[in-house]
């Protein structure tokens, strides 16, 4: 093995002595929380003054108990609230209903209109300390991020090359109360619990609560007006996501880790606190090295940090540029991370190599500084786990049979919870995200954190999978989250870090639309106190497995033998709507359709495929149904075939015989046209073909 060179730097500036600021109990404000949320250090001790962490959201109110399999991964996760209101002659639905003194920290939402259709974009409101007039008061959209409290990224929808209204809404502008606050949503349109047919809200809150005798200000969109500045200076800090502390060490390495084998290790002696570390690697295999090269720290003789690099940075095993506040990676595979990692007496940082190709490390570089070590102090945590092949256990109906929770971590001890990276391939062409967070702080019976779905936790929405990063979140990659494959996503947490004295338990539902296998991998991110530990373990052998790049490495896709794929057929004419080819875990053969939408009455869709002989043969076609699909007419070469109703009240399919015709060999024709609705069918018009199969009539 080739030694690496340590180098020992001095970054100059101007020197600043770093230690720990002197506690006094400063009133909790709107400018004292910006300033806390671009506070790197802050996370690294534990919170003084004390506060817990919770979450108010839209969750399925039918799941009551983990011990109830039959209602614990229900999904009708919108439009369920605390209760309704009356007020001034309008309905309010109520979000959120907490005692302070506290804060709200974080507010992601998304949405749509009655029976899947356009937004109503009612009002929201926030209420503080009891007083009848709200504090806010905006639409929705405005209020979250539109732009009426802040700019991005502070108030910013993800992803940006989606379209709007499939996009997760998120604000993390600090809104503090001192006594109370309550949070409202009034539109004219139908609102129904679950929102079977009404408008949909799906929404999660984060929010603190202090100790009582802690002194709150609270926020007034006046203090707001005189904070302006403070707004504007967090966000660029976010934006720029720069280390800002001018005194710092620099030690670098370089070398070439031979398999089953370790580079040397690193020192620094204490006290100190790591700020930074960069890391470029070289291999045949670089996704394969990504994955099989192991960071491992010691810190004060307690080894804490055991995870892959490119999961510990969050970009995975795919190289993707992108940056958050913590973590990133660059256009030349360079990855970083920027969490402060205190430490007592030293840091011993260890690489690994657990997989059979030689790694080289082309350049490491840690930077570091000095730490006044207290009895706040926390040493950095990260552990990573991966379930691999992990069966997603059948389709799914709304009431979440087969859907179950996999463990993230468990941590015991005194310590804050400040994030993960879900590194994953998907082994079919269907949505596998649609399970909830559940997090038990302390002993919990019943999560403190209930969510309303994968994405939704990781600040997006829908399903969707266009790049994204932002400070608190990010989806490097997201090309497995509806076609199958390779997907990334990282929440990061500031305000909304979660304390715990005792423990900390995070769960996340798989609950996969298809029934397939998946490799899912959690790498989590905690602060503690020294002696604290988990139940994740270091796993070398998993994490030198063959990476799996694709949806197929996991899992076959699943074909209807003989078939010619909906998805591949040559659209020849079409008078209105829009075609095109539509993933999703519903059995389709090949795991897509192809997807006719918003055509109207008397519409026609005419679709060409190939038969290897001419003669009579039978025709079959996979045909799906759903409660937004018309009454559609088929023929094939001019030949009338059957007339088919395709409302359904759940999305299905079924092969239908259409007949038997005189097929040319070479190219023939179906045509499809629209020519009405069920009384009962969402009137969207819609028609799918999964699939055509030519066979004998014989």
């Amino acid at each position: 093995m080739m030694l690496k060179a340590f180098k020992h730097l001095l970054l100059t500036g101007v020197v600043a002595a770093i230690v720990a600021p002197a506690f006094a109990a400063e009133k909790v404000s709107l400018t004292s929380l910006l300033s806390e949320m671009t506070d790197r250090d802050a996370l690294a001790r534990f919170p003084a003054p004390s506060y817990t962490c919770a979450q108010s959201s839209s969750y399925d109110r039918d799941s009551t108990s983990p011990d109830d399999e039959d209602t614990w991964y229900a999904n009708w996760d919108r439009s369920q609230f605390v209760r309704i209101e009356e007020k001034d002659g309008r309905k309010e639905y109520v979000l959120h209903d907490e005692d302070g003194p506290g804060a709200l920290v974080r507010f992601w939402a998304t949405w749509h209109g009655p029976e899947g259709g356009p937004f109503s974009n009612g009002t929201l409101r926030v209420y503080i300390d009891g007083d009848e007039k709200p504090a806010i008061e905006g639409s929705a959209q405005e209020v979250i991020d539109q732009g009426l409290l802040a700019g991005g990224p502070i108030s910013q929808g993800v992803s940006p090359q989606t379209e709007y209204a499939q996009r997760g809404h998120n604000l993390y502008l600090p809104i503090p109360y001192a006594k109370h606050c309550k949070v409202t949503y009034s539109t004219d349109v139908p609102v129904d619990r679950g929102a079977r047919k009404g408008e949909a809200l799906y929404y999660q809150i984060n929010y603190r609560t202090y100790d009582t005798d802690v002194e709150v200000e609270s926020f007034t969109m006046d203090r707001l007006e005189s904070a302006k500045g403070k707004v504007d200076e967090a966000n660029k800090k976010l934006e720029a996501a720069k280390i800002e502390e001018s005194s710092l060490e620099v030690v670098e390495a370089d070398g070439e880790i031979a398999p089953n084998s370790s580079l040397e290790s690193l020192t620094i002696s204490g006290p100190g606190a790591i700020r930074s570390m960069r890391l470029k690697l070289d291999a045949e295999d670089i996704e394969q090295a990504l994955r099989s090269t192991v960071l491992e720290i010691k810190f004060d003789g307690e080894p804490t940090v055991w995870a892959p690099v490119g999961d510990f940075s969050g970009m995975g095993y795919k190289v993707r540029e992108f940056k958050t506040w913590y973590t990133g990676a660059e256009k030349d595979g360079t990855i970083y991370c920027k969490w402060v990692m205190p430490f007592e007496k030293e840091a011993v940082i260890t690489l690994h190599n657990v997989g059979d190709q030689p790694v080289k490390v082309v350049s490491a570089e840690v930077q570091h500084s000095d730490w006044d070590w207290d009895d706040r102090s926390m040493h950095f945590h990260s552990t990573w786990r991966q379930y691999t092949d992990v069966a997603t256990r059948g389709d799914k109906e709304m009431d979440g049979e087969n859907a179950f929770d996999v463990n993230y971590v468990t941590a015991d001890g005194k310590g804050v919870y400040v994030g993960d990276t879900l590194t994953l391939c998907n082994g079919a062409a269907a949505w596998w995200g649609e399970g909830d967070e559940k997090v038990y702080v302390d002993g919990e019976s019943f999560p403190s954190h209930f969510g309303t779905g994968t994405e939704d936790y990781y600040g997006y929405a829908w399903c969707r999978p266009e790049f994204f990063t932002a400070p608190f979140h990010a989806q490097p990659e997201g090309g497995g989250n509806l076609v199958g494959g390779y997907s990334t996503n990282s929440r990061y947490r500031s305000l909304d870090a979660i304390p715990f004295k005792k423990s900390l338990k995070f769960d996340m539902e798989i609950w996969h639309w298809a029934d397939t296998k998946m490799n899912y991998a959690p790498t989590t991110f905690w602060y503690a106190r020294p002696g604290a530990e988990s139940n994740v373990e270091p796993a070398p052998k998993d994490a030198a497995l063959p990476v799996a790049r694709i949806k197929t490495d996991v899992a076959p896709a699943f074909r209807v033998e003989g078939a010619i794929e909906g998805e591949d057929l040559n659209v020849a004419k079409k008078s209105g709507g829009k075609v095109e080819p539509q993933a999703g875990g519903f059995g389709w053969s090949n795991e897509q359709q192809l997807w006719w939408m918003d055509g109207d009455a008397g519409d026609k869709l005419v679709l060409e495929f190939d038969a290897e002989k001419a003669g009579k043969q039978k025709v079959t076609a996979g045909i799906t149904k759903a409660p937004d699909y018309g009454i559609v007419k088929l023929s094939v070469n001019g030949k009338p075939a059957r007339t088919l109703d395709r409302y359904a009240e759940t999305v299905g399919h079924t092969p239908e015989v259409l007949g038997e015709f005189d097929l040319k060999d070479g190219v023939n024709e179906l045509t499809v046209e629209i020519v009405g609705a069920n009384p009962n069918a969402i009137p969207r018009w819609m028609f799918g073909l999964d699939y055509l199969k030519v066979e004998s009539a014989d």
